[in-house]
């Protein structure tokens, strides 16, 4: 499948997840037309198609806020979340905009705040009120009468509130983390219970899955970000048929790249039975990973090792346009910067633009044959052209996208790396093994995840073929027929061991 960022009527203040009109083209994308005849071209390519909702949230310019707005007794005024000034005029209560700030913003013509978790001209949709809930799904229906073949949903756990507004209480220090949002924001330091990831949030997923198993096929993915509770949400998010087909948290879109950290994350998943998850290690709101994680060795060996690792992990997987190329994060000017996010925390944090600059596809053509329009919205950086598509889409090439084929043909020959069993192998400290488990196959994961060789030791347990995956080091031989002598296997630096 092919899932496709925001792409409706908006004032683009971010990106696009500022809807003003959920069911048309935003006018730089093209029209309703154009985006038919991409869906009748992928599923004639067997690709389906999901679409981002970002329903938590609408643009201050959508037609229900400005009417909203208006007064505190019109139809829509109780669509958003409302709420009156503290006696000294301050906002009703502590809660913080992930983008910095209060998330309350004053409006003057009702005389109250509103919310908003992100932007103040992002204002909080009120899920208490089950005219809003009806209206979404009436927007989310629309699509798939047209033929998506599912949503990605955006801040899935953001949907309600508490409507008691209580004070959240700080983080315990020794449950701070800053996996959802960067190190300098202070919205880490709040433990946020009543601003997000409601119990109420379950009742609502129902709705949407039934609303999904009406469309054959159709399929959901939430985006869960709550540093202290995402993997509990995981399990409550997609556990049964009747809510989230699969999920993903910022578990592995951070800054921890260490084996303790994989086998923290996949045991984690082991407790919560039933649960499915999207894996992602780069996505449109996080420094890619190569240039995330890469400072602890050689770019183009970590790279081949972090695609061996993501795609032999229990779950779905998710690639990030030009991930699959190897590009790293470009680096913007600030006088270039579009992202509101890195404006508010720049420098210590530059935001989202350097993951988000054009596909590159073409290394000789302008904008690197993205588009044919004189100014592409971010820059393309030369360092992104020299591995256009063009350049590493030629057969018997060792490039990275030609790897990335390899070893996702060879995940798809193999379901046991989808939906095995994985269970954590004792080895190293800087060693992360695993083996996965299906239907009487089994195949053992080993990677080296540091600068060091390091050395892993087959479990007994385990009689391996001559079957190697592409990428795996090769002890002895093995691949060529060469006896497995040891089961003690020597690992180089970033370097991986998967054998059947």
């Amino acid at each position: 499948a092919i899932w496709i960022s925001p792409f409706f009527t908006s004032p683009m203040k971010d990106f696009g997840y500022d809807v003003s009109n959920y069911r048309d083209v935003d006018p730089i994308f093209g029209v309703m037309e154009d985006f038919d005849r991409l869906v009748e071209k992928a599923h004639g390519l067997g690709l389906k198609v999901i679409i981002d909702q970002v329903i938590s949230h609408s643009s201050d310019q959508h037609s229900w806020f400005s009417e909203s707005r208006q007064s505190k007794t019109n139809s829509r005024a109780d669509w958003y979340v409302w709420a009156d000034a503290r006696a000294d005029g301050t906002p009703p209560n502590n809660w913080l905009s992930i983008f910095g700030g209060p998330a309350w913003h004053w409006d003057p013509r009702r005389k109250q705040y509103y919310m908003h978790n992100f932007l103040a001209s992002q204002p909080d949709l009120n899920f208490h009120n089950i005219e809003v809930q009806d209206a979404l799904l009436s927007e989310m229906k629309f699509w798939l009468e047209r033929g998506v073949d599912g949503f990605r949903l955006d801040t899935v756990n953001f949907y309600f509130h508490s409507e008691g507004l209580e004070t959240n209480p700080p983080v315990p220090p020794e449950r701070y983390n800053a996996s959802t949002a960067p190190d300098v924001n202070p919205y880490n330091l709040q433990d946020h219970i009543f601003d997000k990831s409601r119990p109420e949030n379950l009742t609502f997923l129902t709705r949407i899955r039934e609303l999904l198993d009406q469309f054959p096929g159709a399929t959901s993915v939430g985006e869960i970000g709550d540093a202290q509770r995402q993997h509990e949400l995981m399990a409550q998010y997609t556990s049964g048929n009747d809510h989230l087909h699969m999920a993903y948290t910022f578990d592995f879109l951070g800054g921890s790249f260490d084996a303790e950290h994989f086998r923290r994350a996949i045991e984690a998943d082991n407790e919560a039975t039933g649960s499915w998850q999207c894996l992602a290690f780069s996505n449109h709101d996080v420094v890619r990973h190569i240039s995330r994680w890469s400072k602890h060795g050689d770019e183009e060996r970590f790279a081949r090792l972090a695609t061996m690792l993501l795609l032999s992990m229990r779950g779905s997987v998710c690639i990030y346009q030009g991930e699959e190329l190897g590009l790293t994060e470009a680096e913007i000017a600030f006088e270039e910067l579009t992202d509101p996010y890195g404006i508010e925390f720049w420098p210590n944090f530059k935001g989202r633009d350097g993951c988000r600059t054009p596909m590159v596809w073409q290394a000789n053509a302008p904008l690197g044959g993205f588009t044919s329009a004189a100014k592409s919205w971010l820059p393309v950086p030369g360092d992104h052209l020299v591995r256009a598509v063009d350049q590493q889409d030629q057969s018997g090439t060792d490039s990275m996208l030609q790897f990335y084929r390899e070893y996702i043909r060879f995940r798809k020959n193999h379901p046991c790396l989808i939906a095995g069993t994985i269970k954590l192998v004792t080895s190293q400290k800087n060693v992360l093994a695993f083996v996965r488990e299906l239907n009487g196959e089994k195949i053992v994961c080993a990677f080296n995840m540091s600068a060091d060789a390091q050395k892993f030791t087959v479990p007994q347990n385990m009689n391996l073929s001559k079957r190697l995956a592409p990428g795996s080091v090769d002890p002895q031989g093995l691949s060529k027929g060469a006896p497995q002598d040891s089961r003690n296997i020597d690992l180089p630096a970033f370097a991986a061991f998967v054998c059947i």
